[in-house]
C-alpha cells in the first residue's frame, strides 16, 4: 500500500479514536420516559445514522413522533460540536454514537442495521 493511503488511513483511524473517546454521555442522548417506553415496545428504535426511527409497521402516536423530531434536532447539535472540535464530519460522529447505542440496547428493544431492516435485540 503506497505511504499516501496509508496516512490517510491511519488519520482517519486516529480521527475516529478521538470521536470514540469523546462521544457524548448518555444523558446528553437521552429520550423522554414516553420514547422509552416506546423503544421498550420496540415502536421506536436507534438507527445506525444516530438517530431514533420509527419501526416500520408500529403505530407511534403523533406526539411521540414529535419527540423523536425533537430529540433527533438535540442530537444532531450534539454530533454537530464533537464533530467541529474532533475535527470529523456530523455523520462520523452520529455512526460512532449510534454503534455505542445500538450495543446498549435492552433485551426486546430494535434498532434499524446498515441493510434498513429493523432488528430486535
Amino acid at each position: 500500500m503506497e505511504n499516501s493511503m496509508k496516512n490517510k488511513l491511519y488519520g482517519i483511524a486516529a480521527a475516529g479514536l478521538i470521536v470514540v473517546t469523546s462521544l457524548p454521555p448518555a444523558a446528553a442522548l437521552a429520550a423522554s420516559a414516553t420514547v422509552e417506553q416506546a423503544k421498550d415496545a420496540c415502536i421506536v428504535g436507534e438507527q445506525t445514522d444516530g438517530y431514533l426511527g420509527v419501526v416500520a409497521g408500529a403505530d407511534a402516536s403523533d406526539a411521540v413522533r414529535r419527540e423523536i423530531r425533537d430529540i433527533n434536532q438535540q442530537r444532531k447539535a450534539v454530533y454537530s460540536d464533537l464533530a467541529r472540535r474532533n475535527g470529523v464530519t456530523i455523520e462520523v460522529t452520529a455512526a460512532l454514537t449510534a454503534e455505542k447505542l445500538i450495543n446498549q440496547a435492552s433485551a426486546g428493544q430494535c434498532y434499524r442495521d446498515e441493510s434498513g431492516a429493523w432488528v430486535e435485540v
